[in-house]
């Protein structure tokens, strides 16, 4: 019975000691969303973002509302951290346990965590010497995995960091062109007003390649999604649905500006919005309308500042139809990451309801572009 116990709690320790190795294969090393979500992961970041932001949401006032959510993403990054070397210290203790014979003297309990832990930090022990040859093996694998970890965190810290700044770059440069939360409308508008429209095609193709980065990015280390930017009304996700918005007004309703690189920014942004709404369960089909009285004032900001503009009923019927494609999900993503309300993003569903009853037939309507140029 005794050899039993001791076999079974050796494997429990190793079981444990392969979920984190597991976990941390599949968030640190692979560079690509795995087909399975690892349950450590998946059992610290997510519930603990839903129990966060709850109470997050209830400040009174904005500054204090942000600062707490502010603080999920590097207090839920140690956390894990922490619960990774605690579940292998767990995981060795159980298993030097279960070899305690192999030592001299033979450990306890919390002598045997005592062990794992002084192994996997390093720092060597010389209360129990190991006498058998399991526990000889035993010691050396403890030290190479708590190397390995230290080594592959300090690594997922730089790559974490990294994307975060990159990300972040391009965000707070569009506060000064796209206003605070950033607005499409606004963004063609101050283009407009500093004869520097011209230069919007290569805006829409650093946003592209932006887009690029950030689904690669964010789908590898879905942790990312969760930093939020360190300005008062911005984020990266309502930056992205400002630059989408002015792309689709540019495609649909704007005359003498080259729709190429537009088209382009287009396709990859409703590419990044779905996939991370995909990935994150944010992709309800509830459709996010903007009003025809709102799309008609923005095409009046927009001729008030010389804007040549195609016909008011075509381009709302366009507008509208490419805005669908990415409209609903963008929302979603913003009240699951509780993201500073920004024009045409948020709370629409009185709009969305009246829109409905009075333009049924474009909400059947496909969601395809027209290849018109």
């Amino acid at each position: 019975m005794g050899i039993f116990l001791r076999v079974l709690e050796g494997v429990a320790g190793g079981m444990l000691v392969f979920l984190v190795l597991v976990d941390i294969f599949n968030g640190v090393v692979v560079p690509r969303p795995t087909a399975r979500s690892t349950l450590i992961s998946r059992w610290t970041i997510r519930p603990g973002w839903r129990l966060w932001r709850a109470v997050g949401t209830r400040a009174k006032s904005v500054n204090k509302r942000e600062s707490m959510l502010g603080v999920f993403a590097p207090a839920i990054l140690v956390i894990l951290l922490l619960v990774w070397i605690v579940v292998e210290a767990v995981g060795f203790g159980l298993l030097v346990h279960a070899l305690r014979q192999n030592f001299t003297p033979a450990p306890g309990i919390l002598g045997s965590l005592y062990v794992a832990a002084a192994s996997l930090f390093g720092l060597g022990q010389g209360a129990y010497l190991p006498s058998g040859r399991a526990a000889r093996l035993v010691g050396p694998a403890i030290n190479a995995t708590g190397l390995g970890t230290v080594a592959l965190v300090i690594t997922y810290l730089f790559s974490l960091y990294g994307s975060f700044q990159r990300r972040e770059v391009l965000v707070v440069t569009l506060d000064a062109r796209a206003g605070a939360p950033p607005s499409g409308v606004t963004l063609i508008e101050t283009h407009a007003q500093y004869q520097m429209l011209d230069l919007l095609p290569q805006l829409f193709h650093e946003w592209e390649h932006w887009a690029a980065e950030v689904l690669d990015s964010h789908l590898a280390y879905p942790i990312l999604t969760y930093f939020r930017s360190s300005h008062d009304n911005e984020s990266w996700i309502s930056a992205l649905g400002a630059v989408l918005d002015a792309s689709t007004l540019v495609i649909s309703t704007i005359d003498g500006i080259p729709v190429g690189p537009a088209k382009m920014m287009h396709s990859m942004g409703a590419h990044l919005v779905e996939d991370l709404a995909y990935r994150f369960g944010a992709d309800s089909a509830a459709a996010v309308w903007v009003e025809r009285q709102e799309f008609d004032d923005a095409r009046g900001r927009l001729a008030a500042v010389g804007i040549a503009l195609r016909d008011a009923d075509e381009s709302w019927e366009r507008f509208s139809r490419m805005r669908m494609q990415y409209a609903s999900r963008l929302n979603d993503m913003a009240q699951l990451w509780a993201t500073p309300p920004a024009q045409w993003i948020g709370d629409r569903s009185v709009i969305d309801q009246r829109h409905a009853r009075r333009m049924p037939a474009l909400a059947e309507a496909p969601a395809e572009v027209a290849a018109k140029p």
